[in-house]
């Protein structure tokens, strides 16, 4: 009576929780202009520009000498709030100042909605944030503080002003810099209008207005209501978007003054008072803020975040396409416990698996020549458990959630043990070369098949055996192979267990092609069945 050889473990339905992004890279504003809209351009410019720029040059001189005013001998500057008349002057002139700079750039600004005072809202929070003209909203609320970095304080003209509005700072020498930005934040919206209230963009980076992106907690740990704020800049020709790929901050003033005018809609909408349930999680708060903006612009929310742009622009400097490096950080890092490093870490690795193809992805050729192996029907099972969308290549973001879900669970110190104990067939604490072949060709259905590169890449000090340092070792750097180990394992005890159930010895067919390990990893007779196989690690996930 034959048996049947146990079918191989095939691709599980994906989990919608791992899908992809609705917009594929919000950091990025590809916008160019026409033969007309550069000739039109330039003809505008050659009257509006000068005239803008002697205009805003005395603004700016104005802005300054009321900012040195206001500012001057206060003691505890950036410790202590401005008060009485020199708060006033920030709140009236330095507004009025920012008002005529804009008007004389030439913005249309329309507002909607009623602004909400100091009591009824410490904190604006405003999105989607995609230019440095956001800065609008501060002349419209009264020169509000914001969170700026150190280093602008002390940038001619504009540190001074900056300085009268009292922001929180941000400093990149200090390590506990995040923590100390959101200590003083609570501080200030609990002070009970001693300190100004506070503009703050939670996307914490500029995007292209496609969608809104996570939110960032500052805003909401305070537990303090907060007024969301839109920003829209309705226009046909796009001189404002300021992202990490596109227009550079001076080529968008340029083009922006040199046209005739250019509308801002801004739009205040109710004050989100948080609930219970929203002040003890800022999480829930910040989300549904966010959701709320996301309606009343009838925009997607996706779970980018900065870390994605660190990713973004390490993915260029390793010559790969920019949006490669696109992971939704704040959902895989939540979802699968990831830190930024490792991420940055398994994009090396990606790098050099994809450097050969094109367009930043893995095909299954570039996978085979990695993991030094042939392309087999095991080995396209492999890929397939990572191929999320089955487009027949490997993503960045489907490379870190298959190595997350399928791999790196698989690769404990336990399971790296049992894989060495099978490869270990006479049980003597080092595997020979002939012991690897035959697992290795045995897993992957491939008698003929010839490992003796991958072997010495293994042993390290070229012994001609391995020790179990020098697999753990490999297997530690190279979790891709925990799959190919845990699936093999399993198949061996399905089949042992076949044939108990039917109580038949093992052909001699089968234990030449696929050999049945007899030792402590799949003992005679074990009706035991593995909780670590990448199936399964699927189902978990």
């Amino acid at each position: 009576m034959a048996v049947a050889m146990a079918p191989r473990v095939l691709p599980l339905p994906r989990q919608q929780s791992f899908s992809p992004p609705i917009v594929l890279n919000p950091f990025v504003h590809s916008g160019s202009l026409g033969i007309g809209d550069k000739l039109r351009t330039v003809l505008q410019g050659i009257i509006l520009l000068p005239l803008r720029l002697i205009s805003i040059t005395f603004l700016l001189l104005l802005a300054w000498l009321s900012a040195s005013i206001a500012t001057s001998c206060q003691p505890g500057t950036g410790f202590l709030p401005l008060e009485g008349w020199r708060r006033r002057m920030v709140q009236t002139t330095l507004s009025s100042l920012t008002r005529a700079a804009y008007f004389v750039m030439g913005f249309q600004v329309k507002v909607k909605g009623k602004v909400a005072s100091l009591l009824e809202a410490p904190i604006f929070v405003a999105a989607p944030h995609s230019s440095f003209f956001d800065g609008i909203i501060c002349a419209l609320t009264g020169m509000p503080s914001i969170v700026s970095r150190a280093e602008n304080l002390s940038t001619p003209v504009f540190g001074t002003i900056l300085r009268s509005l009292q922001p929180v700072v941000v400093s990149r020498q200090d390590h506990d810099s995040r923590k100390n930005t959101v200590a003083e934040i609570t501080r200030r919206a609990l002070s009970r209008g001693q300190w100004p209230q506070m503009l703050i963009f939670p996307e914490g980076t500029c995007t292209n207005r496609s969608c809104l992106i996570t939110f960032k907690q500052g805003a909401f740990i305070p537990r303090v209501p907060v007024q969301p704020v839109l920003l829209r800049y309705p226009n046909r020709l796009d001189t404002v978007t300021w992202t990490w790929q596109g227009y550079s901050f001076k080529e968008l003033c340029i083009m922006t003054m040199c046209q005739i005018f250019t509308r801002i809609e801004v739009e205040f909408l109710p004050v989100h008072v948080p609930t219970e349930e929203e002040k003890s999680d800022p999480i829930l708060f910040a989300n549904r803020v966010r959701q709320t903006m996301a309606n009343a612009l009838n925009l997607p929310v996706t779970d980018h975040t900065f870390e994605d742009c660190r990713l973004m622009i390490s993915a260029g400097q390793l010559t790969l396409p920019m949006e490669a490096g696109l992971v939704e950080f704040t959902k895989i890092s939540k979802k699968l416990n990831l830190k930024w490093n490792h991420v940055r870490e398994q994009l090396d690795t990606f790098a050099a698996i994809a450097s050969a193809s094109k367009g930043g992805r893995i095909g299954i050729e570039e996978f085979a020549e990695y993991l030094k192996l042939p392309i087999s029907d095991v080995l396209k099972e492999l890929f397939l458990l990572f191929d999320r969308n089955g487009d027949g290549t490997i993503d960045f973001r489907e490379y870190v959630i298959g190595l997350s879900i399928l791999c790196n669970p698989a690769n404990t110190e336990e399971t790296i043990r049992m894989a060495f104990e099978l490869f270990d067939m006479d049980e003597d604490g080092t595997i020979t070369e002939d012991e690897f072949a035959s697992i290795i060709q045995s897993a992957l259905r491939l008698p003929e098949l010839d490992v003796s590169v991958l072997f010495k890449e293994i042993d390290a000090d070229k012994t001609g055996k391995l020790s179990y340092e020098e697999f753990k070792n490999f297997a530690l750097k190279h979790p891709e192979y925990a799959s190919l180990f845990t699936t093999y394992i399993d198949l061996q005890r399905h089949q042992l267990g076949m044939f108990e159930e039917h109580s038949i010895e093992p052909p001699a067919l089968i234990s030449e092609t696929t050999p049945l390990a007899r030792n402590k990893v799949c003992p005679e007779g074990s009706e035991d069945s593995s909780t670590t196989s990448d199936k399964r690690m699927t189902e978990k996930s």
